[in-house]
Parts: structure tokens; C-alpha cells; sequence
């Protein structure tokens, strides 16, 4: 069974920094794709970055492009989601997903509990 952790949400003041953290049990985690998602109060749940098993692709939801980088680390079983130049609109509850590379959420098979990131003044 895979488990998925995030940590690394929090408060923090628009123009700031935030780097969300997702650790992933399981011995096989170079054989899943990762994503981020994000989901806002009474919106749908929404794609924000994936990244192929190897590392070697990564795609962006436009909203994120430029800002965001999302990156692993399969010798520690980790994703990354650096996100640089926060806006209040990027407050949501964000969530870490192994499963198939894209950006369909139905893609994805296994997923966390989510962090809450915050942005405001």
C-alpha cells in the first residue's frame, strides 16, 4: 500500500515563498509519476504540477508557470513543489498524488490527506 504525506503549508504574506514537501512510502516510488493539486474552498480540485518517475518531465497548470517547480528526490522517496511569488488566489488546500503522469486528478491513484497554504497580509 502506498501512503502519502505532505507537509510544508502555512501562512505566509503574498509575494512570499513556500516550499510544500510530499513523502512517499512504498519501494517502487521511481515507478510512479507525482502531482500537485490544488483545491480552493467550493472549487473542484485542480492540477498544478506533475513530474515523470525519472524526474526528467515536468508540466505546469498555466496559473503556476514561471512560479512554481515542482522536482523528486527517488533516493529519499520525496516531491518537491517550490512556489515562488505567492498570490492571495493561490490559497487552497494542496494535495500530492502518485499514480500517472498528466493532469487529468483521474490519473492519479493514490493520494494525501493535503497541507493548507495561505496567502494574505
Amino acid at each position: 500500500q502506498v501512503q502519502v504525506v505532505e507537509s510544508g503549508g502555512g501562512l505566509v504574506q503574498p509575494g512570499g515563498s513556500l516550499r510544500l514537501s510530499c513523502a512517499i512510502s512504498g519501494r517502487t516510488f521511481s515507478s510512479y509519476d507525482m502531482g500537485w493539486f490544488r483545491q480552493a474552498p467550493g472549487q473542484e480540485r485542480t492540477f498544478v504540477a506533475g513530474i515523470s518517475g525519472s524526474g526528467s518531465t515536468t508540466h505546469y497548470a498555466y496559473s503556476g508557470e514561471g512560479r512554481f517547480t515542482i522536482s523528486r528526490d527517488n533516493a529519499k522517496n520525496m516531491v518537491y513543489l517550490q512556489m515562488n511569488s505567492l498570490k492571495p488566489e493561490d490559497t487552497a488546500v494542496y494535495y500530492c498524488a502518485a499514480g500517472s503522469y498528466g493532469s487529468d486528478k483521474r490519473s492519479y491513484d493514490y493520494w494525501g490527506q493535503g497541507t493548507q497554504v495561505t496567502v494574505s497580509s
